[in-house]
């Protein structure tokens, strides 16, 4: 589907300051600086829709975009950023939690991770911990050209043998690189599918 439409709509501080839920919500989350915001770009094709910043642990806020005005992008704060102070810390780990156990519109979560790099314990940590939620995830490794090729594909190959115990069906997955638009289509795509499928009458809407 194309996007005609993309357009910030609020920054939530708090569970409780979150919009009304109206419109299916797909939500991208991972550690700190693995490249949401970004990602959100290259998905919208706006280059400025989401904020980027070189700072780790930018994102303070559940940020909300809406896209053709049929469903909400939803940026949450990155996990796993050390030098937070430990209040911070645990405020962003309830914001997060609050958001992902409790909101009725959410669809998706899209975990974001770094596969230029060895698969990190925080990351396999959280997979585990959405798991278990119930809530449908598919996993997103990101920076694909950072690394040679190869590299990329062992890091990606042994995150994914670490989790096939923990779930009956392995979660969808996309390789993508926002430099060279590698795997932005499908993951676009994959959205929109979902969206669909929420907007069959069969679905039922938001509960």
């Amino acid at each position: 589907m194309k996007i005609n439409s993309a357009e910030f709509v609020m920054s939530a501080p708090t569970f409780s300051a979150c919009p009304l839920e109206q419109l299916p919500e797909f939500a991208f989350i991972g550690r700190s600086n693995v490249g949401k915001s970004t990602l959100i770009n290259q998905i919208t094709g706006k280059t400025n829709l989401a904020r980027v910043s070189e700072t780790p642990g930018f994102t303070n806020t559940i940020n909300f975009f809406s896209i053709n005005r049929t469903l909400m992008l939803v940026d949450l704060p990155g996990y796993g950023f050390a030098k937070a102070s430990h209040n911070d810390r645990a405020q962003f780990a309830r914001l997060i939690e609050d958001y992902l156990i409790n909101r009725s519109a959410l669809q998706c979560v899209f975990v974001l991770v770094d596969v230029s790099i060895r698969p990190q314990a925080i990351d396999l940590d959280f997979v585990d911990w959405i798991g278990k939620t119930g809530r449908p995830f598919a996993l997103v490794f990101t920076k694909s050209d950072k690394a040679k090729p190869e590299k990329s594909l062992q890091h990606m190959e042994l995150f994914m043998k670490s989790i096939p115990s923990w779930f009956a069906e392995p979660p969808p997955v996309f390789l993508t690189s926002a430099k060279n638009q590698r795997g932005i289509k499908e993951l676009r795509s994959h959205v929109f599918e979902c969206a669909a499928d929420f907007n069959d009458p069969a679905h039922g809407g938001i509960s």
